[in-house]
């Protein structure tokens, strides 16, 4: 099946990648992330013929690359609004 050729997680992540242009904040840059490393493992070997194993590895591998990406570029200042009163208070 096509899922089993790395070629096809390496172009994945790339068109996940570029999408991410079109919609920043690090929605699918994670989701591209975790492509590349599953096709780095198809390529070497270690991931065989399951795709749900893949999945599983594209998920996991997207998460960390989520964590590690938001650790590491850090949330921006006044990203969060805290409410401190309530619009109906007079």
């Amino acid at each position: 099946m096509i899922w089993q050729q790395a070629w096809f997680w390496a172009a994945l992540g790339v068109a996940l990648a570029g999408l991410e242009m079109l919609a920043p904040g690090f929605y699918l840059l994670g989701l591209a992330c975790g492509a590349l490393i599953v096709a780095a493992l198809v390529w070497v070997g270690v991931l065989g013929a399951s795709l749900p194993w893949m999945i599983f590895a594209m998920a996991a591998g997207a998460l960390g690359a989520w964590l590690a990406l938001r650790r590491l570029v850090g949330v921006r200042g006044g990203q969060k609004k805290v409410w401190d009163r309530d619009i109906n208070d007079n």
